[in-house]
C-alpha cells in the first residue's frame, strides 16, 4: 500500500500549519449560527484516496459496525485503533484546540460548568481516567440505498460537544444523494433542518448534541442530530474524527 498519505511525525507540523491557515473567527461564527461550519479543502483529493483504501484493511480498525443490524440505518463503518494513522491523529490533535474555545464559550452560555483542556492529550487523559479508553475516529462507506439515522455520537459520560466529519468521495463523480442532514429540535417550536454541501476533501463541523441559541431573554439550549440521506448511485467514503473515547 501506498502510505505517502501518513508520513512519519513531521506530517503533524504540516497539519498543524494547515488548519492554522483557516478563518476561525468566521468558522466559530458559522458554529454559532447554525450549530455547523463547513472548513473547505482541508485534504487533498490524494489525501482522500488514501485514508478510503485502508477501509478493507482490518489491521487498521478496533470494530466493524454493519448500521442495519442495529437500526442505525443501511451502511457499514469501522472505527479505527489505535495509534491512528498519522495524518487523522495530526488532524485531531490541531482542530481540537481551534474548537475547545468555542465548546468553553457555548457551556458557558448553557450555564454548564465543565471546561475543557487547552490540549487534546489533556482532554483524553480526562476520558481515559474516566473509563473511556476506545478510539472513536471512524471510517464510513455507504453504497447505493444506504443511508445514516439521525443519531449523536455519545460513548460515554465525557462527550466533547463538537465533532468533525470529512467527505472523501465527490459527489457527482464517486456517487449521488448522501447528503449530509443535521436538525435542531427546539423548545416549544418545530425542528430546524440544515442540509451541508460538501466537495471531495471538505470537512463539517458540528454540534454533537446541544447548542446555544440567542434568544429574546438570553440564550437557550437546542438538540441537534446528524445523518446522512439514501446514497442513490455509487460509493461514499467519510471518516469521522470525534475527540472523546469510548468506554
Amino acid at each position: 500500500m501506498n502510505t505517502s498519505a501518513f508520513a512519519p511525525a513531521s506530517m503533524r507540523g504540516s497539519v498543524a500549519t494547515r488548519v492554522d491557515t483557516y478563518d476561525w473567527k468566521a468558522l466559530a461564527g458559522e458554529l454559532d449560527g447554525f450549530g455547523c461550519a463547513v472548513i473547505p479543502r482541508l485534504l487533498s483529493p490524494e489525501e482522500c484516496d488514501e485514508i478510503s483504501r485502508l477501509y478493507p484493511e482490518e489491521c487498521h480498525f478496533r470494530s466493524h459496525v454493519v448500521m442495519a443490524r442495529h437500526g442505525f440505518g443501511k451502511g457499514e463503518y469501522r472505527y479505527f485503533s489505535y495509534p491512528l494513522p498519522e495524518l487523522l491523529g495530526g488532524l485531531r490533535t490541531a482542530l481540537y484546540p481551534r474548537l475547545a474555545g468555542i465548546a468553553n464559550g457555548w457551556n458557558e452560555r448553557m450555564g454548564i460548568e465543565e471546561r475543557y483542556p487547552d490540549e487534546h492529550a489533556a482532554f483524553l487523559m480526562q476520558c481515559h481516567d474516566a473509563g473511556q479508553k476506545r478510539p472513536t475516529p471512524l471510517l464510513l462507506q455507504y453504497k447505493p440505498g444506504d443511508f445514516n439515522c439521525l443519531h449523536q455520537d455519545l460513548y460515554g459520560e465525557l462527550a466533547f460537544p463538537i465533532q468533525v466529519a470529512i467527505l472523501l468521495s465527490e459527489p457527482g463523480r464517486d456517487f449521488t444523494g448522501g447528503e449530509f442532514v443535521l436538525t435542531e429540535q427546539r423548545p416549544r417550536m418545530q425542528s430546524r433542518v440544515e442540509v451541508v454541501p460538501l466537495r471531495q476533501g471538505d470537512a463539517v463541523a458540528f454540534a454533537v448534541h446541544n447548542r446555544p441559541v440567542r434568544g429574546a431573554k438570553g440564550s437557550y439550549r437546542v438538540n441537534l442530530r446528524h445523518g446522512v440521506s439514501r446514497v442513490r448511485s455509487g460509493m461514499r467514503h467519510t471518516v469521522g474524527i470525534i475527540f472523546h473515547d469510548a468506554r
